[in-house]
């Protein structure tokens, strides 16, 4: 099963202190909007999301339908498909993507230890 490009969803307290210190690790932003309280930081293949206030704790976080650039892929596995698969192997889904529905949707679940895993398909 492909999952899509993947990153770290960072909750912060603090969009500009946080900007500052992962630009100094080399990170630069690709997409966000301050305004909206979240950045898209990229250094070289890795990408972290910055969001100030937007949800509680930090998300694995999985892009159905793009590569490691957030670049559109020409074939993708859809979230639909991927939500059957993980249902049909008995997995708890916290929140589902409407099952009969096309284009963008996500999808919400916890591994084992409770870390959340956040499946957000953009087109």
């Amino acid at each position: 099963m492909e999952l899509g490009a993947f990153s770290a969803s960072l909750s912060v307290k603090d969009l500009a202190a946080s900007r500052q210190f992962y630009e100094t690790l080399g990170f630069a932003q690709v997409a966000g909007d301050v305004a909206r309280n979240y950045l898209i930081l990229r250094n070289g293949d890795t990408t972290i999301g910055l969001f100030q206030g937007m949800f509680d704790g930090n998300l694995l976080t999985f892009n159905p339908g793009w590569d490691a650039q957030g670049k559109d892929l020409e074939s993708f596995t859809d979230i639909r498909e991927i939500q059957a698969a993980l249902k049909a192997e008995g997995l708890t889904l916290v929140q589902e993507a409407e099952a009969d529905g096309s284009g963008p949707a996500s999808l919400v679940l916890q591994d084992p230890d409770g870390n959340t895993i956040l499946i957000d398909q953009h087109r």
